[in-house]
Parts: C-alpha cells; structure tokens; sequence
C-alpha cells in the first residue's frame, strides 16, 4: 500500500516567523542608528566650530604679523633713502674739502714764498725806516681795531640765537665764527655765553664770570655743538639779561650777537631799553659794546624776508648807538 508524499509548503508559518525576525533586527538596526546620528552630528559640528575659530585666530595673527612686518620695512626703506642722500651728501662735502684742502696748500705755499720775500725786504728797509721815521716810532696798536671790530674789551658775552631755523642751517658756521671771534681776545678777564632767551651755557657759571682758559675755551665750543634750548627767535631778552647782570662802571665789555631774525616787538622800544641800561658817560662813551654777526639763513629760501630785516635794522642800530659792529654774513658755508 502506497504512501502519499506530503506536499511541502515553502510559505508556511516556520518561514514567515523567519522573515518577520529578519525585518524585525533590520528595523531595530535602524531605529539605533537614528538615535545616536544627532549626538554624531553635533560632535563633529562643535569640533568644526572650534577649528574654524582657531583657524580664524591664526589668521587675524598671521594678518598682525604682516602689518608689523610691512611697517618695519617701510621703515628700513627709509632709512635707507636717508642713508643714500647723507653718503651723498658726505661725499660732496668731501670732493669740496678736498678742492679747499688743494686751495690752501696752494695758498700755504704762496703765503711761504712771501714771507720770504717780506723778509728780505724787512731787512732791507730797516735802516731806511729807522732813519725817516725815527728812533722812536712805534706802529699803533694791533689790538685797538681788527677787521673793523674794537677788540679793546677784557670781558665777552655771546648771545647765540639757538632756533631750529640756526640750529639747522648754520650751526657749523656758527661754531666757526664764534672761534674766529674767540681768536682776536688773545687773553680776557672773563667770558660769558647765553642764548638769545638770556639761558646761561654754564649752569653752574649763572650770573658770574667764566674764567678764560684753553680748557674753558675748549669746553664752549664743544658744549655749543649740541647746544639747543627754547628759542623765540629774538635776540632782545639776551641782550637785556646780559646788560643788566654785567654792566659794571670797572668793566670794558663786548656783547656778541649771533643771529637771523627778529621775530616779534618793537625795533624802537628795543633801542630805547638798551639805550636806558648801557648809558654812555660824558664823553659818550658806553662800557658795553654791541657787535652783531648776521647770518644768512632765511635769504636761503628765497624773497627778502621781513623778519631778517628787522633784525639787521635793530642790530645796525644797537651796534651804531653803542661802539659796536655790524657784520652781516653772505654765505652759509663754514
């Protein structure tokens, strides 16, 4: 007797709990992964933040560095510019000493054979003068006049104008001058410097008399080659301070005037003050000469400027009304 074969259902109830677990862990696989996507996402945007903020700070610093950088170049380039115009201006000046080192060899030289020659003719006219003029000739003194200049004061106060505009432009020369005027008092009983405010070089010499040394001497010209207080570009409060604190009826005084302008206030009110303090005595006479070195500086830019005439007006003046001269320099070079 035969069996029949059971038929076999591939979609029975077994298979379908398979598949509905399947779906089921699939399911439950997506639910996890949508739960923790958000906490991913905002991970990864705070550390993107934090990364955008350090990149940022590096770029504001970055941005720091190069405005630093760039002004630092800016400025050596500068500097550069400036160092080319004074190596080019230091080597004009040295083309120029060296044709002023050539003129005065030349001229050392030329002065040399002169003497000579005024040797010899000294020798030769010695007799002949002694007989024409006399036993007992003597020549005039060299130290009454030099260069036009009095030069018969045993005391000299210089009143240095010290604006930026001398300063500047003339200083050198001022230097020089002042030297120069140095040179014809061989020996003084004492010597004084103020700027044209009344300021006192020397502190610790204010109101008295600097002694007159080689030392000393030395020491003014190298104080005055950095020499630079407030100025109002006057001279009259340094001629005012120094007739009042050195006028003495026992002293023979000299007031030189270094300057370039004449800023502000009266010509004539100037005169009269100084006319008041330096009174001359019965014979007319003042016991403080007033000379005046003018120097060039505002000519240098052109026109004929109105404070330069003032002060050479003023200062013609003094210098006439009291014994003194007027020297008014054309050049600006040392």
């Amino acid at each position: 007797m035969k069996r029949r074969r059971r038929s076999i259902d591939i979609f029975n109830l077994s298979f379908l709990d398979v598949v509905s677990c399947g779906f089921g862990a699939i399911i439950l696989l997506l639910v996890i992964v949508k739960i923790s996507e958000p906490h991913v996402i905002e991970k990864l945007s705070v550390d993107l933040t934090g990364l955008v903020q350090k990149l940022e700070e590096e770029r504001h610093r970055m941005r720091g560095e190069t405005a630093v950088l760039q002004r630092e170049l800016d400025e050596k380039v500068e500097q550069l510019s400036e160092n080319r115009e004074r190596l080019a201006r230091l080597a004009g000046e040295r083309s120029s000493l060296r044709g002023q080192y050539n003129t005065t060899r030349h001229e050392h030289d030329a002065q040399r054979v002169i003497e000579g020659r005024l040797a010899t003719a000294r020798q030769t006219l010695t007799e002949e003068m002694r007989r024409l003029l006399g036993s007992g000739y003597r020549r005039p003194s060299a130290s009454d006049t030099i260069g036009g200049i009095p030069v018969d004061s045993e005391y000299v106060i210089f009143i240095i104008d010290t604006s930026g505009s001398m300063n500047q432009n003339a200083w050198p020369l001022v230097l020089k001058k002042l030297g120069e005027v140095l040179e014809i008092y061989p020996q003084v009983k004492g010597i004084q410097v103020m700027n044209d405010m009344g300021d006192y070089m020397f502190s610790q010499y204010k109101g008295r008399w600097i002694p007159d040394t080689p030392a000393r001497r030395n020491a003014i010209i190298k104080r005055l080659s950095g020499w630079m207080p407030f100025s109002n570009s006057s001279p009259v409060e340094g001629i005012e301070a120094a007739i009042r604190r050195f006028h003495a009826s026992d002293k023979r005084i000299s007031l030189y005037v270094f300057g370039d302008d004449f800023s502000r206030g009266s010509i004539q009110s100037v005169i009269d003050t100084v006319d008041r303090l330096n009174r001359a005595d019965r014979t007319g006479r003042r016991l403080v000469r007033i000379h005046t070195i003018g120097f060039p500086v505002l000519f240098t830019q052109g026109g004929l400027p109105v404070n330069t005439v003032r002060f050479a007006a003023l200062m013609r003046k003094l210098a006439e009304n009291n014994g003194g001269s007027f020297v008014g320099l054309n050049s600006l070079r040392p």
